[in-house]
């Protein structure tokens, strides 16, 4: 009787480490991890509104050789979208460089600073650096210029990235893309 108690204890450790192995896979185990409602609101494109519900995130879905993202455009200048600048070298940066901010999961607390990724889409690719963090917890400040968290999915490229992929025209603002470590 040990025995089958034994191989049904296996059994159910087996099926929870696969059901794990799953979850990492197609990225269900990034849950929001809260909400974010401003108290104020701002005149300004795509800024917070007063009372609305933003989802915040602590993490992204898992990077692998080919991860699905969502590619956004951001002015990484002074007076730009990023409003600060960037996390990882307290600098600004032209559109013309090739750089990226990563959602807060995906930036992994500065662990890619300074590190290329390769974005591929459009039949193409672009190696960017990552300088900044896409943050998915904060938002709605001065310090992320009045702008909602990010999603959790989030590569935000220079315009430079945008042109060396080819995407112009309307196709400019969200891209879906993949991205990995280079």
């Amino acid at each position: 009787m040990l025995r089958s108690t034994g191989s049904c204890l296996l059994l159910v450790l087996a099926l929870a480490a696969s059901h794990l192995l799953l979850a990492a896979v197609d990225g269900a185990g990034c849950e929001q991890s809260g909400t974010l409602r401003p108290s104020q609101s701002q005149s300004c494109e795509g800024c917070c509104k007063a009372g609305e519900a933003y989802p915040t995130y602590r993490c992204s879905p898992p990077v692998s050789s080919s991860t699905g993202a969502v590619m956004t455009l951001n002015d990484f200048g002074e007076g730009g979208d990023g409003g600060d600048p960037s996390e990882c070298d307290g600098a600004f940066h032209n559109n013309t460089e090739l750089v990226v901010a990563l959602s807060t999961g995906w930036y992994s607390g500065s662990s890619r600073c300074g590190r290329n990724i390769r974005i591929e889409a459009n039949d193409g690719s672009v190696l960017a650096k990552v300088v900044d963090e896409c943050d998915s917890v904060n938002g709605c400040d001065q310090e992320h210029a009045f702008q909602p968290p990010c999603r959790n999915n989030i590569v935000d490229a220079s315009q430079a990235v945008w042109d060396e992929l080819g995407i112009t025209g309307d196709e400019v603002g969200e891209y879906d893309i993949t991205w990995s470590d280079a």
